[in-house]
């Protein structure tokens, strides 16, 4: 998921060569799930095309006070726009457009439009380089920045006129990575690394038949999913689950317990938060069939060895992480979930029941209690697993501020 996923962007386009890669940066925004509104300067228009730009913003572009509907003058509410955005992200800014933004010389709707906004603002300047340079520009610049406005830098290369050197707009992806970079940099998870296992572990019996258990995956995917959310770095350690995961996470996909255990200790150390939600199989076939086994011939018996217990050995090597376990219980529910999360060190323990409709596996929802390590019980309703991981993170924010 985009940290600008569910964002109001509005895009403001000055009147400047570099008005061309604008439908590109729509494109991208609206590729992250982000709502893209226009407001242009009249001389923007020379460049690139209102029609263009609804087309791919899906929004009437706006670039006058008024308009004619029908013979009736509309007005258009510059106010109404710049409450309605998240981020104001003007690119170009020419050299005109950053001295009216400093002087507040509201002689255009995109000025009037910045002047009413009180959302963050990311300006993207473009001109040649002489003119980058010359110390009025510089010092608007300086004077942007300082009134708390987000001046990203200039791309450096050939320029319309046909020198080279400093002042060209960063590309789009550039300017995107920029403002998604500083928009994670505000959120509480920002620079952390989190692990998380997922699903059930398959234990083969033969090439074709396994012991596993009923784990969709979906509980473990929902906590990678918020941990990508609040700006973490991200890996995911999934048994077979037929689930998606945003691109921006680490997902490696394992089989068995063993497979499982080797993954979770090579990624352990260097992670800050460990959730241990996969279903991990506790025992496997001591011996596996090279061959099908066959119908007729039968399965006398199956013996079993224990698996390699994940979690205790994460709580053994534990130093700087904070780690978490689940713990799925039929009967002494709780009393069980607290000695498991003493005997193998754990920071907090998030119980769940098969005795709670609506709970358990494969289904969409359900209903926890999180205990931490002072054995404090914090019990939940019965939601969607995308909302207990907000209040399982929640929990851990709370407890390893």
């Amino acid at each position: 998921m985009s940290v600008l996923s569910g964002k109001n962007i509005l895009l403001g386009i000055s009147g400047g060569i570099a008005a061309y890669k604008s439908p590109l940066i729509v494109r991208l925004l609206k590729s992250q799930a982000a709502e893209v509104k226009i407001v242009m300067t009249p001389s923007a228009k020379d460049f690139v095309t209102p029609l263009t730009l609804a087309t791919l913003s899906t929004h009437p572009v706006y670039s006058t006070f008024t308009e004619e509907s029908q013979d009736n003058h509309v007005w258009n509410d510059h106010v109404a726009l710049g409450k309605w955005a998240d981020i104001f992200l003007i690119a170009p800014a020419t050299s005109n457009t950053l001295s009216a933004m400093v002087h507040a010389k509201c002689n255009n709707l995109l000025i009037a439009t910045y002047l009413s906004c009180t959302c963050p603002v990311y300006i993207a300047p473009a001109m040649d380089l002489d003119m980058y340079a010359h110390p009025a520009n510089q010092q608007n610049i300086k004077e942007l920045n300082r009134i708390g406005k987000k001046v990203l830098p200039v791309g450096e290369g050939f320029l319309a006129s046909g020198l080279h050197g400093k002042g060209r707009m960063l590309e789009p992806e550039e300017i995107i990575y920029h403002i998604s970079e500083d928009l994670k940099a505000e959120l509480p998870l920002y620079g952390k690394k989190v692990l998380v296992t997922a699903g059930p572990t398959y234990e083969p019996i033969d090439p074709v038949r396994f012991i596993g258990n009923h784990s969709s995956g979906k509980m473990g995917f929902a906590l990678a999913e918020e941990a990508l959310r609040l700006g973490a770095q991200v890996t995911l350690i999934s048994g077979p689950a037929a689930l998606e995961a945003s691109l921006d996470i680490d997902r490696h996909n394992v089989v068995t317990a063993q497979d499982m255990y080797a993954l979770a200790l090579e990624h352990f150390t260097h992670a800050d938060i460990v959730i241990a939600a996969a279903a991990v199989a506790d025992f496997k076939p001591r011996q596996v069939g090279k061959q099908k086994i066959k119908k007729e011939g039968g399965i006398q018996s199956i013996e079993f060895d224990s698996t390699r217990d994940i979690l205790s050995q994460m709580g053994q090597l534990k130093q700087k992480q904070f780690l978490v376990g689940f713990a799925l219980e039929t009967e002494d529910e709780q009393s069980n979930a607290i000695q498991k999360l003493k005997s193998k060190n754990l920071d907090a323990i998030v119980l769940n029941s098969l005795n709670d409709p609506g709970a358990g596996f494969s289904v969409d929802s359900n209903k926890v209690t999180y205990i931490d390590k002072n054995e404090t019980t914090i019990p939940f309703e019965l939601k969607s697993k995308i909302l207990v991981a907000k209040d399982i993170f929640s929990q851990i924010l709370t407890q390893n501020a």
